[in-house]
């Protein structure tokens, strides 16, 4: 689809004009003042900024420790500094930041290498070298993103920078050669795609950031030729791999890296090429990703969430909002209009934010997101669904929403979480997909499955005479039905084969329903009778009210915000589980719970309202 259009294409490439640079000040003055104000203010935090040294056993701290985080937080903060100093003497236009820009461009360009420590081999899914080799620069995502905000920072402030001297748009020059351009094309990496290996968010991401280093400087035709060819491959490898309905099996998190580096990637290919592209915004397939984001949103800030992904998976950025605009998606266009609003002012300068590019068109379409946002009234449309592709079930009511995975183990960012379900009620959460903890070395190696959060016990799944689900294609769903018309939204399937064949189950049937406008229903039955015991995972405490409960059920509030019966199993415990996790604690404000269940019969019913 991409290759076809890139080697199709003759015309002379344009010279990138999106966003224009520091010189065209009547655009910079027209900007909205409160993003200008607050991106002064930023900008001011780093006057002076001491950019903090990369030693090597810092890069080091990764393989003797796992510590990734570390190593990033010093290297961010030396991205997010730039970024800010950037875009303040873009607005200003006086030279009071531009030392402090030249002194981060520096100390960019003298790093060893721009790979974080965890991404340093050259073979997929190898162990990792303790230092780089800075002959041998490796393209991961930061790389290639670090490339992106050098590129963006010169074609902002070419004019400035060559006033102060032409040394240093050609130290950047000489560096993304170095980095960027010469392995590119001389060299594969894993991400590119050949046909055969698994793709996901790094492909686009990279793709993304490469074209942006060549198309924001002044490059040889020639060179631009190349990257567009090579880029267009690799994406039509990465929505090879995409199901026709657009579901991101890496979840919402990773569609900011994975269908909005699509977005963005289309939009510079035909800001290069008289628009030669822009006519893939009508393919079902791209419109699908681009809908994913507000398919899977449940209110406020909660998205459904499996795998990796955190059930607080960000606001929606102006790229969201840009997507939607070019698909002609009027209910995603005016949710992610409120949703950004509804996140100032982190979404206003994005002071977390990597990558400059994002924040320069931030700059640009602040003024249009704010007027979509005030003017929309009524409710968002959110439809109920099934995603074939990935296997994620989702309906919901006016109070209730109900998740489910059937699919398999083998996700990108995978959790042994196939059949577990989660559920909403008034937009909060009552039972949870806890999400991952902070990344380790752990977390991306083979004792991946021995980290908690990973594991089947640890989500709304049965564990079947002691075993837990297995991770990989073969442990999946069988036998999977659903149907989304009418009162009753549901779905079944037999999770059987996701356990392995050690536990001596022969079938595991879940079933669960949502009775619009009255309740959930989940109902387990297995043969043969084996000791299965439930994990189901709450955010507020649940409590057992004996009181209510009879011969044959059990009894819980969960909270103040909702209940659950259970008929056909007794209760073993329930833990708190303290969240003490950093990343964690970004969804968490609090202890979350685990209500263990012992089956007694061979059909578990739980109701939920």
């Amino acid at each position: 689809m991409f290759y076809e259009i890139a080697i199709q294409y003759q015309m002379p490439l344009k010279p990138y004009t999106l966003y224009p640079s520091i010189t065209d000040t009547k655009a910079w003055s027209s900007l909205d003042q409160e993003w200008k104000n607050a991106s002064i203010t930023l900008g001011e935090k780093y006057l002076h900024f001491s950019y903090p040294s990369l030693s090597a056993t810092d890069f080091m701290d990764f393989s003797r420790t796992g510590n990734r985080v570390r190593y990033e937080n010093k290297c961010f903060a030396k991205r997010h500094a730039l970024d800010a100093l950037v875009l303040a003497e873009c607005i200003e236009n006086k030279g009071r930041f531009m030392d402090d820009i030249i002194n981060g461009i520096f100390s960019i360009c003298e790093e060893s290498a721009w790979q974080l420590p965890p991404h340093n081999t050259y073979i997929r899914d190898t162990p990792q070298l303790p230092l780089p080799d800075s002959t041998a620069p490796i393209l991961d995502l930061f790389t290639c993103e670090t490339g992106a905000i050098l590129a963006t920072a010169s074609y902002l402030l070419s004019s400035k920078l060559d006033q102060v001297s032409p040394f240093i748009r050609k130290r950047i020059e000489h560096e993304l050669t170095e980095r960027i351009y010469d392995p590119y094309c001389n060299q594969h990496f894993w991400w590119m795609g050949n046909g055969e290996e698994p793709m996901n968010n790094w492909t686009v991401w990279c793709t993304q950031n490469v074209l942006l280093s060549v198309f924001l400087l002044n490059t040889d035709s020639a060179l631009k030729h190349a990257v567009i060819q090579k880029a267009c491959k690799s994406i039509d490898f990465f929505l090879d791999e995409y199901g026709e309905d657009g579901c991101c099996d890496e979840g919402a998190q990773y569609y900011r890296h994975a269908g909005l580096c699509l977005f963005n990637s289309i939009e510079l290919l035909n800001a290069v090429t008289n628009d030669a592209f822009a006519h893939l915004y009508d393919n079902a397939k791209i419109r699908n990703i681009a809908a994913y984001i507000l398919n899977v949103h449940i209110e406020d800030k909660y998205y459904i969430n499996f795998a990796d992904c955190s059930p607080v998976a960000g606001r929606c950025s102006v790229r969201e909002y840009l997507f939607a605009k070019r698909c002609g998606n009027a209910d995603m266009a005016a949710f992610c209009a409120v949703d950004f609003i509804s996140g100032m002012p982190e979404t206003l300068t994005l002071p977390s934010e990597n990558n400059l590019y994002y924040r320069l068109q931030n700059a640009f379409t602040i003024t249009q997101i704010k007027c979509a946002a005030s003017s929309h009234t009524g409710r968002i449309h959110h439809p109920d669904l099934y995603y074939q592709s990935v296997g994620i079930f989702l309906v919901r009511d006016d109070s209730l929403c109900l998740g489910v995975k059937s699919g398999d183990n083998a996700d990108s960012h995978n959790h042994n979480d196939t059949g577990s379900f989660t559920i909403y009620k008034n937009g909060k959460p009552l039972f949870i997909d806890i999400g991952v903890e902070s990344y380790t070395k752990k977390t991306f190696s083979p004792e991946r499955y021995e980290i908690w959060t990973m594991q089947s016990a640890y989500h709304n799944l049965p564990t079947i005479n002691g075993y837990m689900q297995k991770d990989g294609a073969s442990y999946r769903a069988r036998d999977v039905s659903y149907n989304l018309s009418g009162t009753f939204c549901e779905i079944s399937m037999d999770i059987a084969p996701a356990y392995p064949a050690e536990c001596g189950i022969h079938s595991y049937r879940r079933y669960a329903r949502l009775q619009k406008r009255e309740s959930i229903v989940i109902k387990d039955s297995f043969e043969p009778f084996a000791c299965v015991v439930l994990s189901l995972m709450t955010y507020d405490k649940p409590m057992l009210q004996e009181e209510a409960a009879t011969e044959a059920t059990l009894f819980f509030t969960i909270g103040s915000l909702g209940s659950l019966r259970v008929s056909g199993a007794s209760l073993l415990s329930i833990e708190p589980i303290p969240i003490t996790d950093a990343r964690l604690q970004t969804a968490w404000e609090h202890e979350v719970y685990r209500i263990l269940l012992q089956a007694t019969e061979k059909e578990v019913t739980m109701n939920i309202l």
